[in-house]
This record gives structure tokens, sequence and C-alpha cells, in this order.
């Protein structure tokens, strides 16, 4: 069955896929290009998935945007033209704008419809799928691109709903934009989306408080216009590029280097530190190999960011706020800022420690603290999300015995590669937990997520089976491998989302695979090639 031939009979069909991101719009391209017939559903009013939400002002994306697209199309990378180095979020929803409309993708999906529920008929081996129109659909195959960043996150303050200014979360931003021109605006959070906003609010706001409770560490972009020299030049390197990018840690091209931390002297690691810092972004924390497994080879990276940091930070009592002193640098996400650190160096802008004195509650004029009151005329929420699982957790699935799968994770997420879960046949979550995903390049790992899936269901048409699960004993090893590799890395040692610690209840568990993304790549193409071990074929 061809892809014009793949349009599926109402109410019924073989997978049915959640989300229009990255994953979701290449895991309906795939499964229709295999014949499958595929209904897919998105909340939002188009694609893009978390950039089509998260519009916040200084969005922009810390892998180089030239790696930070689909592999799976030679013609469409020779055709796309990145404009920068780091792009921005608008330049980032174009482009998958285009690769839905190039593909013909939005003829799968149901815009404006949230699924609601998502339970397994165990005789039949098929999905029922409802949605918040009330529609029904059966479906075979139920793929969940939700996205593990999706979910907004926003703190139980007392007296936010009573608050008379306006009101924005970074990951839910409006549309057609803000403006603080004039206004005394708080940021309550440092993470990404504030650290990436924070310096492009205060050039507008009359006065802007930034309400800190925990400093991160954040490299600047070292953003730059792409001439048409070097797309050029990265368009005939992109065969190299891409092979360098499937075979490292994290998606991307760049090699650490080749000796450990403190195999090398201090000019050394000052110099690959230097180059590091140069090309911008989280690739910092990987510039030697066992910088995110050896304190003391961290602190060597810590060091050199906290001289070129403290640097550009005028008042000395400030900057010491600004520098992280609870985590090793890496063990939460590094942010890729531009101009982060020297807008405290403005007039109109002032650092609020919550540690010192924390958050008691708003009222109809602003923040209170411990210490004092905040008149304010907009507050923006840049709290993040309820990570890696909290998009799930909204959706109702049931499995066997009529399980939910929030039930089944209430100890913490168990899956078997990331892909399967026992109880809950033919369904595949993408980008989740037990997967190197937030660890890696998005854009890669969903391919190789969406690419293994359909493998796994033409291995299972050919065989003649219904249904594809997780074998228990195959869960419980994989998240005890999980789990022994993140004790072995500092990634395991900071109050991060990795964990689920932003989120009051959650229970404490490092959710990725911290091996690193090619050996991820290897293990779950081995096991696909041993014809599933692990999984039974029904």
């Amino acid at each position: 069955m061809s892809e014009q031939d793949s349009t599926p009979p109402a109410g019924s069909c073989d997978a049915v896929v959640v989300g229009a991101g990255i994953a979701g719009l290449y895991a309906v391209h795939r499964l229709r290009e295999r014949g499958l017939t595929v209904r897919a559903f998105e909340a939002g009013s188009g694609p893009g998935g978390v950039w089509y939400w998260n519009r916040y002002p200084g969005a922009r994306c810390d892998v180089e945007s030239v790696d930070y697209s689909y592999s799976f199309s030679d013609e469409l990378q020779q055709d796309w033209d990145w404009s920068e180095k780091y792009a921005t979020q608008p330049e980032i929803l174009r482009y998958l704008e285009h690769v839905a409309d190039r593909f013909d993708l939005r003829r799968s999906f149901q815009f404006d419809t949230r699924v609601t529920s998502a339970t397994l008929d165990e005789q039949a081996l098929r999905w029922t799928v409802r949605t918040d129109r009330g529609e029904q659909v059966s479906a075979r195959f139920l793929l969940t691109a939700v996205g593990p960043l999706s979910n907004a996150n926003t703190p139980a303050f007392d007296g936010l709903d009573t608050f008379g200014g306006e009101v924005h979360h970074t990951a839910t931003w409006p549309h057609e934009g803000v403006d603080f021109t004039g206004k005394r605006v708080g940021v309550i959070g440092t993470g990404s989306s504030g650290i990436q906003s924070i310096p492009l609010i205060a050039e507008q706001a009359e006065r802007l408080f930034v309400f800190q409770r925990t400093a991160n560490y954040s490299i600047p972009a070292g953003n730059t216009r792409l001439d048409d020299a070097t797309r050029a030049a990265h368009k005939a390197d992109y065969p190299e590029r891409r092979r360098l990018s499937w075979e490292s840690g994290g998606g991307s091209p760049h090699r650490t280097h080749p000796k450990k931390t403190l195999d090398v002297t201090a000019r050394e690691r000052d110099t690959a530190y230097e180059e590091r810092w140069k090309l911008g972004g989280v690739l910092f924390s990987k510039t030697f190999p066992d910088q995110l497994t050896d304190l003391a080879a961290n602190d060597t990276a810590r060091e050199f960011w906290e001289r070129k940091v403290r640097a550009v930070i005028d008042d000395p009592a400030i900057a010491e706020l600004l520098v992280p002193n609870d985590h090793a640098m890496g063990a939460k996400r590094i942010v890729t800022d531009s101009g982060y650190y020297e807008t405290y160096n403005r007039g109109n802008v002032e650092l609020v420690n919550l540690k010192a004195d924390p958050i008691v509650g708003m009222d109809a004029t602003g923040v209170n603290t411990t210490g004092a009151h905040y008149e304010l005329d907009a507050i923006v929420l840049a709290t993040g999300f309820d990570a890696m699982t909290g998009s799930l957790d909204k959706l109702e699935i049931v499995g066997r015995g009529g399980q939910t799968l929030k039930d089944k994770w209430t100890a913490g997420p168990e899956t078997y590669l990331g892909l399967g879960v026992d109880g809950f046949p033919n369904f595949f979550n993408v980008n989740g937990p037990g997967a190197t995903g937030v660890l890696a390049n998005m854009v890669l790992h969903s391919e190789l997520h969406v690419d293994w899936i359909a493998d796994a269901i033409a291995y299972l048409d050919d065989h003649g089976g219904d249904g594809i699960e997780a074998e228990p004993e195959a869960v419980a090893e994989w998240v005890d491998k999980c789990r022994t590799l993140a004790e072995k890395s500092l990634l395991n040692t900071a109050n991060s989302w990795y964990l689920g610690a932003n989120i009051p209840g959650r229970p404490r568990v490092f959710m990725p695979f911290a091996g690193g993304f090619s050996t991820y790549r290897e293990i779950i193409t081995g096991i696909a090639e041993s014809g599933y071990k692990g999984f039974a074929i029904r």
C-alpha cells in the first residue's frame, strides 16, 4: 500500500500516533511509508510539539541547527537553509511546518484534539483511543510521542490566582507575544527558559526581579549567522557529520578529548575548555571523557567556567549568588544563553535569592517573600516541566487487567529499552524513560526510536504475530542497568528534573539511560537483530 492509498477507514486504523512534534511527525511519515494506516492527534493547532508551544523570548535550541534536523531525507538536508548556528524557536517551527507540508503529513493529523485515554482490548490486542472531542478510534498499535519536556509545571503558589496582573508560563507563551515595556516584571525560575528569556525581558521592562531558588550553569551560545559558504560546507559534509553523530555519546559530531581530564597539563586543559567555550552550549560538559564521572575532573571544568562568568559580572556579591555550589557541572542540563550573566549589570534588574528569602505567596499586587513584597505588573513562570512522565500521566493508558500506566509507574517508570512496558502490548513511547532521549540530540533519537518501532512492526507481521510485549524479566534487568549506569555518573547527584526532583511527591529515580547515545543505539539494534530478545511475540 502506498502513502497516497493509506487513508485509514473511519474508526479503525493500524496505528495511532499522539503528538505532532519532531517524533510524531516522523512516526506518521515512517509508518505510512510502510503502508500502515495512521491516525494522529495533536492538542495544538499545528505541528511543532515543544516548538509550537514554547514561544517565550529567547527560546533557542542548544544543539547546532545543522545537527538538530532530520537525517532521513538527503533532499531535505540539501534544500533547507539554516540562518543561525543555534536556531531560534520561530525558525525551528518553520522547519517543522515545512517538513509537515513537504511530506504531506498534516492530512493524518487531527489538530486541536487531545487524547484523553487509551484502553487495551486484551483479546484482540488492539487499543481503543478516545479524544476530548468524543471520538473513539481502534488501533493495533499506540505510539505516544508526547515529548519528555511538554507538561508545564506550575508550582502551587498560594494566592497566584489572586494576582491582578499578567501571568505567563514560558511553556504556554501567547502566540502573539508579550510586550513588557514600562512594566514591573517578576521572573520565577532560572532554568533554561528563565535564563534564555531574562536578557530580552530586561531590555523591555522598566524593572525586572529575578526570583532564583537554585543557580544553574550556563554557557554562552556564541551564536553566529550562517553565510552561504558555511551552509554549503555543512551540506557537503553531511554524510560524515551524520556518521560521527550516530557514533557519538550525545548525537553530535563533536568528539571529546582523547585523554582523561587529569592526564593532560593545566595549559592543555584550558586550551580544550576554551575551544568548547567558543563552540558554545551543552557540549562544554563533554570536553573530556571523564568529566561527568570523576568529580576531580569535573572541578577543573567548573573552575574554568567560574573564572569566565565572574569576569563579566560587575558586582561580586551578585556573582556569588549566580555561581552554583550544590551540584557538579553538567549534573543538571547546562543552559545555552545569550548575555545572561551580563544582564545583572543593568540598573533595572534585581536578583532575589529565594534560598535566603523564599516566596510565601502572591497577592493582588505582586509576590511576597519572607522578607519583602515585590509590586509587579506581570509574573513570568519559568518553572519548567513535569519531565519525562508528566505528559503520559495526563493520558489514561490502561493495559492488562485494567492497570493504568500511571499506577504501574507509581514507584518510578519501568521500561525495557525505553520502548516496551510489560502489560502494555503494542504500545511504544518515544523518547521517554529508559532511553537516552533528553541526554542526546532529540531529532536523531526520534529517528532511531521510530525506525526501531517500524522495523519491530514489520518483524511482527512477517512472523504472523498479533502483538509484541516486553517481558517482565527484561524490564527488571533494564531498570537495574539504567540505575547502575546513573549511579556511576555525576548525573545522579543533583536534584534535577532527570530524577523528577522538581515535582513534589515524585519518586527520585534517574529516568534516562546514561550510557550514551551510540551505546544505546548498539544495544537496541542488537536486540532487534536477535529477533527481539526480551519481547514476547504473540
